[in-house]
């Protein structure tokens, strides 16, 4: 199988092809450079949806086999908190921002909604990865076009975290023989820590921006994130 970036998605061709996300989710440099690092030392194709300025966005711009995508986070502006702006509109526009040709977009937490949908598709978004169908569901996933927005809506079948919830196999080859779209979404900082159970990561709340505490804190002894990973991706191409 080859990796993808998500906006080289073909439609009617992706069985055989698999497309590594990351949601980056405000990770420390120190934790974005380990993600990268797993990225080219394998020579894969991935696509980062962006939730804050850093320098390492260069790095990705810089590497042909990466792309940026936004992670625009609607949560504050739903409770009353304007920090990225007064509307849904305004959050939008301060993602867009930090990556503007970007053409996918995945919502932290996966908020969606039918003017959200709009606006994405009035800015030049092609592509929304704001569906999340198990594969414990037993609904294949597949990319269609959304009859109202003009979007490609591109559900994906794996997430490391709600994978450690469900408490599902960590069989890769599971996942790669399965029927359907093959989009799996990882988080940074679970490929640093490794995360295993969701208490490993829980316990880390309060020192993810103190990297050196955060090292002592990688799993080490049991099967998780990290592991999945690398076994996910030792034969791709």
């Amino acid at each position: 199988m080859i990796s993808q970036r998500v906006k080289d998605i073909d439609v009617n061709n992706y069985e055989n092809k698999v497309f590594l996300t990351f949601d980056i989710d405000w990770a420390t440099d120190e934790v974005l450079n380990h993600n990268l690092d797993l990225l080219e030392d394998r020579n894969l194709k991935g696509t980062f949806f962006v939730t804050h300025k850093t320098p390492v966005l260069e790095r990705i711009r810089e590497n042909e086999n990466l792309e940026l995508g936004i992670h625009p986070n609607f949560n504050f502006l739903l409770s009353g908190d304007h920090r990225y702006g007064k509307t849904f509109q305004k959050v939008i526009d301060y993602y867009l921002e930090m990556v503007p040709d970007a053409v996918s977009v995945r919502s932290h937490c996966l908020v969606q909604s039918s003017p959200i949908l709009s606006y994405f598709k009035s800015l030049g978004l092609k592509q929304d990865l704001n569906l999340y169908l198990p594969k414990n569901s037993g609904i294949e996933a597949k990319p269609f076009e959304d009859w109202n927005f003009g979007l490609t809506r591109m559900p994906h079948f794996w997430e490391d975290d709600l994978h450690i919830t469900y408490k599902d196999d960590w069989n890769t080859e599971n996942y790669l023989n399965s029927p359907g779209l093959k989009i799996f979404d990882f988080h940074p900082i679970h490929l640093f820590l490794n995360t295993e159970k969701l208490e490993q990561y829980n316990s880390c709340r309060g020192i993810f921006q103190d990297f050196e505490i955060l090292q002592k804190k990688v799993n080490k002894s049991t099967y998780g994130t990290k592991d999945f990973f690398v076994d996910l991706t030792s034969n791709l191409e």
